[in-house]
């Protein structure tokens, strides 16, 4: 009774070892883990480039609003100019940042300081007036105007797949004024 036993075990063995029946499903069961990691990671990166991208672009578009102004009311024009920023800022929650405008001023002696700073619709927040700030030495020209566009975006992964954490992105630009002089920023 062992002989027909050992002979039938024999036998399926060499015909399970000669099928290759299932040898894609094999394959594809190893491959899986591996382009499931790919595939998110990638797209974890993916979005983290997108929305660092969206926040240099809020700044610079901020900015490049304000420059072609030369009077500004505070509670007319600004909250629009702010508003500016969520749609820029889409398909990412506009709650998540926060964005500065502010116009410095380069004195005769190429000292750059804050004239104005918004930060909320209303202007009730910014950089201090009269903070002293340092721009890049190309800018730094004595007696004109900067306008200085910042946004800080506070970045968390939708999946965190690549456990990273939240994190914070920050992007700045300085743009000249389109008319020479100051900017006037109006209640």
């Amino acid at each position: 009774m062992d002989r027909p036993f050992a002979k039938y075990v024999s036998v399926l063995g060499r015909r399970f070892a000669r099928s290759e029946r299932g040898v894609a499903a094999v394959e594809f069961a190893l491959i899986l883990p591996l382009m499931a990691m790919l595939y998110l990671g990638g797209f974890e990166v993916m979005e983290g480039i997108s929305a660092k991208r969206q926040v240099t672009q809020t700044a610079s578009t901020i900015a490049l609003i304000v420059t072609q102004y030369s009077n500004i009311s505070a509670s007319q024009q600004m909250p629009g100019i702010m508003a500016a920023s969520s749609a820029v800022l889409t398909p990412f929650s506009a709650s998540n940042a926060t964005v500065t405008v502010s116009l410095i001023k380069i004195d005769s002696s190429g000292q750059a300081t804050v004239s104005w700073s918004c930060t909320s619709a209303n202007c009730t927040s910014g950089r201090p007036t009269g903070q002293v700030v340092t721009v890049p030495g190309a800018l730094d020209i004595p007696n004109t105007y900067l306008v200085f566009g910042e946004t800080t975006y506070t970045y968390k992964p939708l999946i965190d797949f690549i456990p990273i954490g939240t994190k914070s992105l920050y992007s700045s630009i300085y743009m000249a004024p389109r008319q020479p002089g100051a900017i006037i920023l109006a209640s």
